[in-house]
């Protein structure tokens, strides 16, 4: 499955074993998680609505957040990587990951060109791993 910003696949994994696969395989191609947020229950607090799982990893690799940094200062708007590990209303589970090749049409910057392919390939891994 691919959309203009983002790719990913069906797992056949329950949502708890995807949450565990997701961040074992980021971690291997050098991504941490920096933040996450539990939408779910977040809307079951906020809102008393009932909803699937569905959890956002913010995914670094700190060395080309660094690199894109450096090059573009104002990109931190854009970062970290989301990942969304989410259940359907048929309750299968899918892991779907933001298209850093989208902020390629943002932002002018070879530099940043060059670590998005890296990123996006990087993530692609992971996507295949899981």
């Amino acid at each position: 499955m691919k959309t203009t910003y983002n790719f990913g696949k069906k797992v056949d994994l329950s949502f708890e074993e995807a949450v565990q696969r997701t961040r074992d395989e980021l971690a291997i191609e050098g991504f941490g998680v920096l933040t996450e947020i539990d939408v779910a229950a977040t809307m079951k607090k906020k809102l008393d609505k009932q909803m699937s799982p569905y959890l956002i990893l913010g995914a670094c690799n700190p060395p080309l957040a660094l690199k894109t940094i450096e090059a573009e200062p104002g990109i931190g708007a854009l970062l970290p990587c989301n990942v969304v590990i989410r259940v359907d209303s048929k309750g299968d589970v899918f892991v779907e990951f933001m298209d850093p090749s989208t902020i390629l049409t943002l932002i002018d910057n070879p530099v940043v060109h060059k670590v998005a392919t890296e990123v996006k390939m990087r993530l692609e891994k992971v996507m295949a791993a899981l």
